[in-house]
Formats: structure tokens, C-alpha cells, sequence
């Protein structure tokens, strides 16, 4: 019997995660099994994850978007970590990376996995870093035994920075931003301290073994992306981006899945090289990329200057977007800034999956304008990506029930509202103009769910806390 997900689409067998895909994409199950067969999409999902409503990421299928939490040595505890996985649910992650560097991680961990309907992603780098205490006294034993233990634990894809080797190091000179990937530093740090080459390298037919077992999928991680505009594209990025083509390849050989990351800080104009690149480096195996961002002014605004370079990258074929909040680059990110990040990253992916002609993507941009233009300002909220919001903006300037019914909102008024003009326009009886077109139906649209409302894609719910301070489970948005 086949182990992995992609030893089995090989072999021909449509598996419950396939079938289950299938449906929320609304796919062809056949077609499911030939693009992880392939290679070209990955279905992570570790055998040991019992709460996952599996999902796909593939350029051939919707946009996901990832978002990152963990605690660190001075903050968050498991119901805070808790709660973060809650709000990365609630407001539309496909996946979550717990990148946790704190205390208790393990409990941590497992706790995400009890309770999560969407992949963990973790990177063993840092708890192998924790334990050894420095990063040159990290150990292959140790490393090797930190992967399979969490992939014991149930975590479904893991950032392995097994691409950035010694040869690659002094390509790194003469940069603006030097190494800025957490991972790579580490391994750089730890090639130079002991003049040998990367472990993860080393052993990676072993680690290639234990995720076979476990059918966890890799997500090669790019070690020297760009920390800067100035250092997008070099040679330092695309020798490790050749490396890791390697790696992929290696890994298809023994049955195992996998996504390669990218950048990172790249100028709009070089988004879709990277992306075409990486492409064909990898063999199409699926690409998951940081933004990237497209310009370095704007600390406090990077969720903006990373998500224009995320919709270009959606467009061109990346198949996950790693989120960024506001807080990017100045501290760790709260609620808030989770919801404003995951808002832009959704709308990102969105905007790709229409301009792709991804079946129905544009149904749920349709049914939007048509409430839009009727002044179904309940429908609007209904149907907003973040219905909270859009509510609560109507309402600070038009609060009442009565304006739930009104033919204007406050930014342009009664006498000068567009739509309402151009309504009274067609009503004219023997007018010149005809009726519109307003008959999206979501209800039979082809498109995935993520690309229907509600935002959260999961009917699955997380632990949080109620008004009285008990454990209590909270739904996705829009489930009630």
C-alpha cells in the first residue's frame, strides 16, 4: 500500500485527501491525482494529523495563503498560541507555520495539531537550535532526531534549508541586506564556525526517508533570498534556487512531496522572472513565495508593499503566498495586524485567480457588484471578504437600521450618488438605456471555496476563549 500521497496518485489510486480536494476545488478527481502524481501541486497531509481537512496547493489550483505565528522566549504561552491559530482560521489561512522559538514548544505543537483543520508547517532548525544551545553545536543525530519527532507529532510540510551550501557563502559579499533567511543565517553561521558543509545537505536522503514514512511534504527553503531591492536576482539567489531543483528531484525519487519558497524583496518588474525561473529550475513543483515586496520605504505598510508583488506573483503562477502583517520588520504582529495581513494576502490571491480565469474565481466579484448596485447593503456585508469591517465602516457615518434600505452611503450623498442616478436614468419610461445584468448565482458558481464567500475555508473550528475565560470552540466566520 502506497505511503505517501504522491506514491499513490503515481500508482493510480484517487485517495480520500484526493477526493476530498476534488470537492473543494471543484475538480475532476482524475485531474487531482495526475498534478500530484507529477509533482506539480503537493496535498500536505501527515497521516498523524487527524483534525486536517486536506487542501492543495498547485498553480493549476486556487491561490493559498500561509500565515505565520509562534511564540518567541519573552512571549505568548499554548492559549495564546491557541488563539493566534484561531484568528489565522477565522480570517481565510489555508495553512499556518508555527515558528515558534520559545518555551514549550513541543505542547505547543501538538496542540496545533490536535486542533487545526489546516496544515502546520514548522522549520526544525529552530527547536534544533534551542536545544544545542548555539547554532555550531547543532549535531546531524540531533538534527534528524528533531524532524522525525515532529513529524511523529503530525506536522504536514516542514522548511527544510538544506539549498544554501558553502560554495554559495561568498556570493553573498558585496550585498546590501547579506543573508536575512532566520534558517539560512543559521546554516551559514554554522558552515563557517565549522568549515564543513551544510548538515541538512548531508543528510537529506535520510530526512528524504523520514518524511516518506510519515508522508510529510518538504517546503524547500530559500536561504538566500533577498533581503533588499538591491539584492533581488543575484547570483547568491539563483545558485541556491539551482540547488534546490536538485533537492526536488531527489525527493520525487523517494515518494515525498514537494514546494519550493521564494523571495522575499523583488522589483515588480523581476516578480514574474522569479516565478518563471523557478519554474523551470523545479520542474514545476509548486512555488511558495514571501510577497514578495516590491519596494523597502514603507515600514509599518509592508502587508501594501508585499501584497502588490503577491497579486503579480499569484498572476504569474505561484501557487502560496506567505502573508505579511504591518508589523513585518518592526515587531511581532497582534489580532489586529493578523487580520490586516491575511486581508491583504486573500485579496492578493483572489486577484490572481480571477486574472488566471481559475473556473468562477470573478462569481463572487459579480454577485458583490450586483448587491453594490442595488443597495443590498446587507448582501454587501454578507458577501465582503471581511464582513465585520465592511459593516462597521457603513456604520460609523450611517448607523441606523433605516440606511440598511437607503439608495446612498456618506460618501457621496443622496444628490450625488452615481448609482442611484444612473437607476433613475433606466427607469425612464421609452428611455434609450436597458436593464442590467445581475443574475450571478454563487450557488451553482464552479469556483473553488476559496474563492466563495465566507472568508474562512474551513468548516472545521479551533480552541479559543469565551466571554467567561473557558475553553470554548469558536466557529469560522460566516458559519452560522
Amino acid at each position: 500500500m502506497a505511503n505517501t500521497q504522491i506514491a499513490a496518485a503515481r500508482s493510480g489510486e484517487i485517495t480520500t485527501e484526493i477526493e476530498r480536494v476534488a470537492e473543494r476545488e471543484n475538480r475532476d478527481p482524475e485531474f487531482v491525482r495526475e498534478q500530484v502524481a507529477e509533482g506539480q501541486a503537493v496535498i500536505p497531509a501527515n497521516r498523524n494529523h487527524d483534525a486536517l481537512d486536506p487542501m492543495i496547493i498547485g498553480r493549476e489550483f486556487s491561490t493559498k495563503v500561509n500565515a505565520n505565528i509562534g511564540n518567541s522566549e519573552t512571549t505568548s504561552d499554548l492559549e495564546t498560541e491557541l488563539e493566534k491559530l484561531h484568528t489565522a482560521v477565522h480570517y481565510g489561512a489555508d495553512t499556518v507555520m508555527d515558528l515558534g522559538t520559545g518555551s514549550d514548544l513541543d505542547e505547543i505543537r501538538e496542540a496545533h495539531v490536535e486542533h487545526s483543520p489546516i496544515p502546520i508547517g514548522t522549520v526544525p532548525l529552530y527547536e534544533a537550535v534551542k536545544r544545542a544551545e548555539s547554532p555550531e553545536e547543532i549535531t546531524t543525530e540531533l538534527l534528524l532526531a528533531v524532524i522525525e519527532k515532529q513529524a511523529e507529532q503530525g506536522v504536514d510540510y516542514m522548511t527544510i534549508h538544506a539549498g544554501i551550501l558553502a560554495e554559495h557563502l561568498p556570493l553573498t559579499d558585496g550585498r546590501k541586506t547579506g543573508i536575512v533567511s532566520r534558517g539560512g543565517s543559521i546554516m551559514a553561521q554554522w558552515m563557517e564556525e565549522r568549515g564543513e558543509q551544510n548538515p541538512l545537505f548531508r543528510v537529506y536522503d535520510d530526512i528524504c526517508e523520514i518524511f516518506a514514512e510519515h508522508d510529510v511534504t518538504f517546503s524547500l527553503g530559500d536561504s538566500l533570498r533577498p533581503g533588499s531591492l538591491a539584492d533581488a536576482c543575484d547570483e547568491a539567489q539563483y545558485a541556491e534556487l539551482d540547488t534546490l531543483g536538485e533537492l526536488t528531484r531527489i525527493a520525487w525519487d523517494h515518494d515525498v512531496q514537494v514546494m519550493v519558497e521564494g523571495p522575499g524583496h523583488v522589483p515588480m518588474h523581476r516578480v514574474a522572472e522569479n516565478i518563471a525561473r523557478q519554474q523551470d529550475v523545479c520542474d514545476g513543483a509548486p512555488f511558495y513565495v514571501l510577497g514578495p515586496l516590491v519596494t523597502d520605504i514603507a515600514p509599518g505598510y509592508d502587508h501594501i508593499t508585499s501584497a502588490i508583488g503577491a497579486a503579480m506573483a499569484a498572476q504569474a503562477g505561484a501557487a502560496m503566498l506567505c502573508y505579511v502583517t504591518p508589523k513585518e520588520h518592526l515587531g511581532l504582529p497582534e489580532e489586529e495586524d493578523v487580520r490586516d495581513g491575511l486581508a491583504a494576502y486573500r485579496i492578493a490571491a483572489h486577484s490572481g485567480d480571477v486574472a488566471n480565469g481559475l473556473p468562477g474565481a470573478r462569481d463572487w466579484d459579480d454577485a458583490l457588484s450586483e448587491a453594490r448596485y442595488d443597495f443590498d447593503w446587507r448582501e454587501q456585508f454578507r458577501l465582503a471578504l471581511d464582513p465585520d469591517r465592511a459593516r462597521d465602516y457603513h456604520d460609523q457615518t450611517l448607523p441606523g437600521d433605516n440606511y440598511k434600505e437607503a439608495r446612498f452611503c456618506s460618501m457621496c450623498g443622496v444628490d450625488f450618488c452615481s448609482m442611484r442616478i444612473d437607476q433613475d436614468a433606466r427607469d425612464v419610461e421609452d428611455g434609450e438605456m436597458s436593464e442590467l445584468e445581475t443574475t450571478t448565482d454563487l450557488e451553482s458558481s464552479p469556483a473553488a471555496e476559496v474563492n466563495l464567500p465566507p472568508v474562512g475555508t474551513h468548516d472545521s473550528s479551533v480552541p479559543s476563549k469565551d466571554e467567561t475565560g473557558e475553553d470554548a470552540l469558536v466557529e469560522r466566520a460566516g458559519d452560522d
